[in-house]
């Protein structure tokens, strides 16, 4: 069974993603979801976390000794550990589908202006953005992660849907309808409705091209 594990200063955020796909995930156990809040792991009686920067600067980092030894704390030996950043790498469906193939991933949370980096470098962490811009914490970005990883691990949802989805074959999603057949005026591609299977994927291949055009024009060119 997979298993993911975030460390975070607030645990209580990811209670928001316990429910739908990822519940029935973890209830049919395809997959584990653990939350550990770094702050138990604080020598300071306050259960401190952060500190000012070394070499001054606006904002706190996180110390490195509640981090690495709430790491050290789990049962894992070969994990494959995240660090959310705005520095690193950008997340993308590729990189979902590949992290979806290990059995065990943590997943770092940073806050404030970051951590020390001896944390990154003790953990192994590699460092991943889920986009060109800055949040004021990684809970959400290892929530957005989390989604797209639990989503490919087989038996979570069915294969069709990854099959068809936005990127799985290099194009955006083409349009997607279901009853009534008209709705204000507004009526759902005849084709469709013919039950022809073959006209029916070339339709969907043409809007999927078509909005790919628009929308996301440079997954063309790649």
């Amino acid at each position: 069974m997979h298993r993911l594990t975030i460390l975070t200063l607030f645990p209580e955020m990811f209670d928001a993603i316990k429910h739908s796909i990822i519940k029935r995930g973890i209830d049919n156990k395809l997959f584990e979801l653990n939350v550990v809040d770094i702050r138990q792991f604080s020598k300071d009686q306050h259960k401190k976390c952060d500190d000012y920067p070394y070499g001054g600067g606006a904002g706190m980092v996180m110390m490195v000794q509640p981090i690495v030894d709430a790491f050290r704390s789990l049962s894992t030996k070969d994990a494959k550990v995240l660090y959310t950043s705005p520095r690193g790498k950008v997340f993308n469906q590729t990189m979902a589908q590949q992290l979806s193939k290990y059995e065990d991933i943590v997943i770092l949370c940073g806050h404030y202006e970051g951590v020390d980096q001896r944390a990154i470098d003790i953990l192994g962490a590699e460092e991943v953005s889920i986009g060109d811009y800055v949040l004021t914490g990684g809970e959400l970005p290892a929530m957005v992660m989390i989604d797209a990883i639990v989503r490919n691990i087989e038996g979570v949802i069915n294969s069709q849907s990854l099959k068809d989805e936005s990127f799985s074959n290099g194009l955006l999603e083409y349009p997607q309808y279901t009853r009534p057949e008209v709705f204000e005026g507004l009526e759902v591609p005849k084709v469709l409705l013919s039950g022809h299977h073959q006209n029916i994927d070339k339709w969907r291949q043409e809007q999927a091209i078509e909005i790919t055009k628009k929308y996301r024009p440079d997954l063309l060119e790649e």
